[in-house]
């Protein structure tokens, strides 16, 4: 297993591989350069959860770094079962880490995707579990933890470079007031921020975990408010 010292950022072998990749993406072609894939995407990535997970433990004291496939680092096969699209591999990465006693995705955390020529940081949970769905609207609604969610975000989304994220219903659901000051937030069956564009410079060396360290900074309120009231 890597070293969770030894982070020094991916290289542009790792952007070529997601290149090539969508330009060959067959089971032959990913075979012949799965050490590519192994050296240039998933050792870096291994390094970068564990690392990142000792950065974020000071605020998030339960955060699940795990830097293996199908844990923090998601799988690049395609489930192709159900689906008319056939090619067998995602052409980006995922890295996720959170905290809570859920199953992965049902929990709030920060994540971090790249394809070839963009990256995409964000952080909060990306869709409710079923469970959860009326806890987070009644959190919403509520007049003292509304209030607060509804600041956190504000302050949030003064940063032009941060999207709010979840909005997925048309009508506020029965039940609760359409006239709530965080109406907007009863269409959700997420709540996510997250800063997509380029591949930054940062991405190239260890500073990459500074670069986005400071995302998952401005948006752990969320997550804090999410962990706190989602539950």
């Amino acid at each position: 297993m890597a070293d969770k010292e030894s982070f020094n950022g991916f290289s542009k072998k790792t952007f070529k591989f997601f290149k090539n990749l969508e330009d060959n993406n067959t089971r032959e072609w990913f075979e012949e350069n799965r050490g590519v894939f192994e050296e240039h995407v998933m050792a870096p990535a291994q390094e970068y959860v564990m690392q990142m997970g000792e950065l974020l433990k000071p605020v998030c004291p339960k955060i699940v770094a795990n830097p293996k496939v199908d844990k923090s680092i998601f799988r690049i096969y395609r489930d192709v079962r159900f689906s008319k699209d056939k090619i067998p591999y995602k052409t980006h990465i995922g890295i996720f880490l959170w905290e809570g006693p859920r199953k992965k995705l049902g929990n709030p955390g920060f994540y971090v995707q790249f394809d070839k020529s963009k990256i995409l940081i964000a952080g909060g949970l990306y869709q409710l579990p079923p469970e959860l769905i009326k806890p987070f609207r009644d959190a919403v609604s509520d007049p003292k933890k509304g209030a607060e969610v509804s600041k956190i975000l504000k302050k949030i989304l003064k940063n032009p470079s941060y999207t709010l994220g979840g909005n997925h219903y048309k009508r506020v659901p029965r039940g609760y007031d359409p006239e709530n000051p965080n109406a907007d937030l009863l269409l959700h069956n997420g709540l996510f921020v997250y800063h997509e564009g380029p591949i930054p410079k940062e991405t190239y060396s260890p500073e990459f975990l500074k670069y986005s360290l400071g995302v998952f900074k401005d948006i752990l309120p969320l997550h804090i408010w999410l962990r706190e009231n989602v539950k």
